[in-house]
């Protein structure tokens, strides 16, 4: 994770596109905001660098740019314009990021407790939280939230979600509220070897949901790329290094997670689910409420939750 720190704009004098002072950049986003500027040699590149991102830009300048077809020039002139000082700052960030997604609990949390500010662990969560959340929205396209809503709510549309190791809580979590809101809502289970069965029953149009974060399984993405090609639409949670996941995805949220712990942060991740939950419910809410009303009268017929003491009473 880094920050680059030019002014907003473009200086068309020095050809140079000079980069906003947003916070928790990625090199691929980058990229991607000023593609459009770039020439056709560079956008060439650029296309060669985010297609195995960030592996494709960690050869030496002139294996970089044998593998894109354009020369060493072309190489070196797109980073200084993409803000860079020169190629070794840009392989420099493109390692800092590798690193950051790679990295174990154990040595994330020796980081974390090297550069800890003397502060109570509440507070230096709570900043973190706060950062992370503002960083996420800051990047997050309110048409792409809606249009990932507009997936799930479709009824339409079979609905499959699946997680990681530590994210299929996450799938859980979203799966029993979606399983109230609209019927045809899958969890798919843990463990690779039954997952060809639920590939097998996907039609075009359904919808996956994915959540990956660094140390990605690839397996899920082995899954997405299966899913995809039977015409199923995916929908990524992953952090700020994207899952390989995103290559097969249709909508991809890219949810801050550093915290000051030897683990990875869900909170933001969360609060996007649950936001997005929000959003599908109201968007079918009659369907919802009908459905809601039913499972009511189940839950009455079957003495699963106690009575508040005043219903009790009476």
């Amino acid at each position: 994770m880094f920050t680059l720190s030019h002014k907003a704009g473009e200086d068309r004098s020095q050809g140079k596109i000079l980069i906003s002072t947003e916070t928790h950049k990625t090199v691929s986003d980058v990229i991607a905001a000023n593609f459009t500027a770039l020439t056709r040699a560079e956008k060439q590149l650029a296309e060669t660098l985010l297609d195995n991102y960030p592996v494709s830009g960690l050869g030496s300048i002139t294996t970089v740019a044998e593998n894109a077809g354009v020369s060493t020039p072309t190489v070196a002139r797109m980073v200084q314009k993409l803000g860079f000082r020169g190629f070794p700052d840009f392989q420099a960030r493109l390692h800092q990021e590798l690193e950051a997604t790679i990295s174990n609990p154990i040595s994330k949390h020796d980081r974390w407790a090297t550069n800890a500010p003397g502060t109570h662990i509440l507070n230096r969560f709570a900043d973190a939280t706060i950062n992370n959340l503002r960083a996420t929205l800051a990047q997050m396209e309110t048409q792409d939230f809606d249009g990932a809503a507009a997936l799930i709510a479709d009824p339409k549309r079979r609905v499959y979600l699946i997680g990681g190791r530590i994210t299929r809580t996450l799938a859980d979590y979203v799966f029993t509220h979606l399983q109230v809101i609209r019927a045809g809502v899958t969890l798919i289970a843990s463990g690779s070897s039954p997952w060809p069965h639920y590939v097998l029953d996907m039609k075009k149009g359904d919808v996956l949901v994915v959540f990956d974060i660094r140390r990605y399984e690839q397996e899920l993405e082995t899954l997405a790329k299966a899913a995809r090609s039977r015409g199923a639409e995916i929908i990524l949670f992953t952090d700020q290094w994207s899952s390989p996941v995103a290559k097969s995805a249709a909508k991809v949220f890219r949810v801050h997670i550093e915290a000051p712990s030897a683990w990875d942060s869900s909170v933001v991740t969360l609060f996007t689910v649950e936001a997005l939950i929000e959003a599908v419910q109201n968007s079918i809410w009659e369907e919802t409420r009908d459905r809601m009303k039913a499972l009511e009268t189940l839950f009455d017929a079957t003495p699963l939750f106690r009575k508040p003491f005043q219903e009790r009473k009476g």
